[in-house]
């Protein structure tokens, strides 16, 4: 506890120790506050010095009255803190010491007691101050309550203005609202009363802005359906629009024939028609009149233009287009027909053709210009001008056609293609011009009917003149026409080892590669290909035709000759043509059809038995075959088997005996070793060979000499004859190689049946030619 001034001087004791142990714990569980402690200090300081308890000072007193000899000095405490007092005797000192400790006890316990009635006190003035804080917090949230009950009702109020105003403001917008849709329902006698006014024109200042104010109106009632008596104001809107159109068709009209009039005035003043004034139809009176129309009627055009995209507007500007094109095309009409008249009386078929689509494309040109001037935003449409350009277009057309179903030159055709594709259709593409795309569907369809009647011109020539050609005393004059080209080559030329083949061929060949080369950058890829296989099919077959008729004319191997150069020149010049000549055909075949008939003839099938496979839908139903047909295959085989038979032919001419001699000693011993029953057979193959009768050393040496003849008499013939008929060394070494092969192959046999039959002696007797010599031989003649 805290201090109290100087201390009294008390006995040392248990209970003075545990009382101040019992404070000290007390000060740790119940630490009092700062103010608590500068009060305890100020009591300490007011009890420092005080007298010994009355009690106790009344019993010393009457000790002295009872003769007991006990001093008291001072009642206070020493320095030491011990109390001095004089005891009697034990009795007295017990009495005395539990007076002082009861004394003690009360003096401790009043402090605390002092303390807790403190603490007492100040716990009832803090709940006094509690309730005092709770009766303010109630009346506090009272207050609380009562504001916000008042916010509520101000909020409410607020909100209530709010509502009012937006109620308000929107009565107000729905009243412009209405007003401004009632508008355009007001506008109506307004519209009609402007438009029925006969001041008003197409001409007045007023007009433009009507039109558009009524065309607003029609859009919004158009829009709006629902409202009452809609379709009403609909109908009367639209009787206004349609005589307002009508209005604008009859200025337009009315424009355009005012200009016409006056360029046909000044063709009229000049003193001349309008052909001798419009020539090349760029004299400026026909363009220079109608471009002052146009300035006149550019406001009216745009402004249809602009709204183009409505139905009415859109008709309304078709309608302009016709009655411009209807006014252009009576005044050059007569022009361009006389024009294209003068190039058809003056000019070839391919001069005209060029003529007339240069001249057209020039039309083209200024009235694409001129319809420009007109209708700005509707020129970039090519159909906008087809009632003027077609009409001018088909006079060409119609000039031209006569004249191309008429033509049977392929070359005058040919031309006309180039003309039409390059020049014409080409300048256009190269161009990019859109004022020509017009005349793009009549130079079209005139390029197809070119292409049409040159596929027919190239089929009849193909026709007669190839496949039904009959070949003259000149054209099959084999070797002998040949010759003469090689001399004639070598006196103009003799270094030239290659002369104008041109001249020496078959006239079908020359007709065939020549009618392909024209149609080769005319016709379209798949009508070239259809003529290309059949050209190269039926030249093929007149050459081979030829080939027979030559050789039993001049010679086999002339006709082979012949047949082999001109078949790889057909080959040779088909090849940069670069197309498919493998077609498939598909043919109906009806041969089972009499199978069946018989079937149903003899009561063995029924035409209503759907169920059978000889029901009538099959019966009747043809088969599809399909036939894969390559003319370059075609063409291949026949040269592959007419080299086969030229070299067959010539191997046999020139090795023949030795071939003869190695079949009989190959048959004989065959026959031999298949069977001994034949004792004639065996008594003569039991002889040696070379004791045979055709295989003597004689007969093989004379067979060999035969041989050795042909080789230096014979092979240089047909050497000759190669070279003559084939130019191309690599050629005549292609099909001279096998030749070679053959002789040296039958060479090869004979020696080997000599070594094996023949003794050193008889060989040389034979003399047979060693392979390496005749290789060396044979590889000179090339």
């Amino acid at each position: 506890m805290g201090s109290r001034g100087p201390p009294q001087t008390l006995p040392n004791s248990a209970a003075i120790s545990r009382g101040y142990n019992f404070a000290s714990t007390w000060e740790q569980n119940a630490p009092l506050t700062e103010q608590q402690q500068n009060s305890i200090i100020s009591l300490s300081h007011a009890v420092s010095e005080r007298p010994l308890p009355l009690k106790l000072a009344q019993e010393n007193a009457s000790v002295q009255d009872n003769v007991l000899s006990v001093t008291t000095e001072d009642s206070s405490f020493d320095d030491s803190g011990a109390i001095k007092t004089v005891m009697v005797n034990t009795n007295q000192f017990y009495k005395w010491f539990l007076d002082l400790e009861s004394a003690m006890k009360s003096e401790t316990e009043e402090k605390y007691q002092h303390y807790v009635s403190t603490l007492t006190e100040r716990i009832q003035t803090c709940d006094d101050i509690l309730q005092q804080v709770d009766d303010t917090l109630d009346l506090f949230n009272e207050l609380q309550l009562q504001h916000q009950a008042v916010a509520t009702k101000t909020k409410t109020l607020h909100d209530a203005c709010d509502r009012l105003v937006q109620e308000k403001q929107r009565l107000i917008d729905f009243a412009e609202a209405l007003r401004s849709k009632l508008n355009y329902f007001d506008e109506l006698e307004n519209v009609a009363t402007n438009f029925y006014s006969p001041n008003m024109n197409v001409g007045n200042e007023n007009f433009l802005p009507l039109l558009k104010r009524l065309d607003e109106c029609i859009s919004y009632v158009e829009s709006n359906p629902q409202y009452a008596e809609s379709s009403v104001y609909l109908l009367k809107f639209r009787q206004l629009q349609s005589r307002a159109l009508g209005m604008m068709r009859s200025h337009v009209l009315s424009v355009l024939k005012g200009a016409s009039s006056q360029v046909q005035e000044a063709i009229r003043g000049s003193g001349g028609d309008k052909t001798s004034i419009s020539e090349g139809v760029e004299a400026s009176v026909i363009y220079v009149r109608f471009k002052a129309a146009a300035s006149e009627l550019k406001p009216l055009l745009e402004e249809i233009e602009s709204r183009s995209s409505r139905k009415e507007y859109g008709q309304i500007l078709v309608e302009c287009h016709r009655l411009y094109c209807e006014q252009r095309l009576s005044l050059i009409r007569s022009i361009v027909q006389r024009r294209i008249s003068e190039f058809s009386k003056k000019e070839s078929l391919p001069s005209l053709t060029r003529s007339g689509c240069a001249y057209l494309i020039q039309v083209c040109q200024l009235e694409h210009q001129l319809f420009d001037h007109f209708f700005p935003a509707s020129s970039k449409d090519v159909s906008s001008l087809s009632p003027l350009m077609d009409p001018l277009s088909t006079y060409l057309y119609d000039t031209l056609r006569p004249k191309l179903v008429h033509e049977t030159n392929i070359d005058f055709l040919c031309e006309l293609v180039d003309i039409l594709k390059m020049e014409v259709l080409g300048e256009q593409h190269s161009r990019k011009s859109e004022s020509l795309a017009g005349l793009r569907p009549t130079f079209e369809r005139i390029l197809a009917d070119v292409h049409e009647r040159l596929t027919f011109r190239a089929r009849t020539h193909i026709r007669d003149e190839i496949a039904n050609y009959m070949p003259t005393s000149e054209d099959l004059d084999y070797p002998e026409k040949l010759k003469r080209s090689a001399e004639s080559t070598s006196e103009i030329n003799p270094v030239d080892d290659n002369p104008d083949t041109f001249k020496t061929w078959y006239p079908p060949l020359e007709k065939t590669l020549s009618c392909l080369s024209k149609l080769y950058r005319c016709l379209e890829s798949e009508v070239f290909t259809g003529l290309a296989q059949e050209a190269v099919e039926v030249c093929s077959t007149s050459i081979q035709k030829a080939s027979k008729l030559i050789g039993k004319r001049s010679s086999q191997m002339d006709g082979q000759l012949f047949l082999i150069k001109h078949l790889l020149n057909l080959r040779e010049q088909i090849a940069p043509f670069n197309i498919e000549f493998s077609v498939t055909q598909k043919e109906l075949d009806f041969s089972h059809l009499l199978d069946h008939l018989r079937r149903l003839l003899r009561g063995q099938a029924s035409l209503f038995d759907w169920s059978r496979s000889t029901s009538l839908a099959r019966t009747l139903s043809p088969r599809v075959l399909e036939n894969q047909i390559d003319t370059k295959k075609e063409l291949e085989k026949s040269l592959k088997v007419t080299c086969e038979e030229f070299i067959m032919s010539v191997t046999k001419l020139v090795v023949d005996p030795l071939l003869s001699f190695v079949t009989k000693v190959t048959a004989v011993k065959v026959s031999l070793s298949m069977g001994g029953h034949n004792q004639k057979l065996e008594s003569v193959m039991a002889k040696p060979l070379k004791d045979q009768a055709f295989a003597t050393p004689d007969k093989v040496a004379e067979l060999v000499q035969k041989v050795m003849t042909a080789i230096q008499e014979q092979l240089p013939l047909v050497i000759a004859k190669m070279k003559l008929y084939l130019q191309n060394s690599s050629t005549r070494t292609i099909l001279f190689k096998p030749i070679k092969t053959n002789i040296i192959e039958a060479h090869i046999q004979v020696q080997s049946l000599l070594q094996s039959e023949y003794t050193s002696e008889e060989i040389q007797i034979i003399n047979l030619k060693s392979v390496q010599d005749l290789q060396t031989e044979l590889d000179n003649f090339l």
